[in-house]
């Protein structure tokens, strides 16, 4: 065995440790909330701020393109193998293999449920009387998570790299 092999195994271990909390998560969250609430009930968590509901999404993000359930599954199925893909041929950034591993195990815990079902069970409702938020699930949740790093992670400046303000022979568009 390589030493570069052992060099890569803790981030596939973050990579899919966190990809399989993430759907174990989810899926019990939701096995959970459909034998306490049947389609459509409503449970007040914190007052009207934070409710659980048992809502069926046979949609996308936002419940657009609603009863595509099998197509959504099927364009998951290569989402999970774009993401497994990605991570396999990035570099050694931990904080990457971090939201790769949320963004996989949200995609997985959302195509389960519609290959199984033919929707995605979305539970949790947050907001302030009228004006609320989309009606999400753990999966959704991780999903925005992996969002939010992988947008930080394309901001960071490279290790070793002193960014362009560092550099005396870099160049602004003001310069000329």
């Amino acid at each position: 065995m390589t030493g570069q092999r052992v060099r890569g195994r803790p981030r596939w271990a973050i990579f899919l440790g966190l990809a399989s909390i993430v759907v174990v998560a989810d899926q019990l969250a939701k096995a959970w909330l459909v034998s306490i609430l049947a389609p459509g009930e409503r449970l007040r968590v914190v007052g009207d701020l934070l409710r659980l509901v048992n809502s069926q999404n046979s949609g996308a993000l936002f419940g657009l393109f609603k009863d595509q359930a099998l197509p959504f599954g099927i364009v998951s199925i290569g989402v999970v193998g774009l993401i497994v893909w990605y991570h396999g041929s990035s570099g050694r950034n931990p904080l990457l293999s971090v939201a790769l591993g949320l963004l996989l195990g949200g995609a997985l815990g959302n195509m389960i449920d519609r290959l199984r079902l033919g929707y995605v069970v979305d539970f949790v409702d947050a907001g302030v009387g009228d004006l609320r938020w989309y009606t999400f699930n753990v999966a959704d949740a991780a999903i925005s998570g992996a969002i939010l790093l992988l947008i930080l992670v394309a901001l960071r400046p490279a290790k070793g790299s002193a960014g362009p303000a560092a550099r005396p022979d870099a160049q602004t568009p003001l310069d000329g």
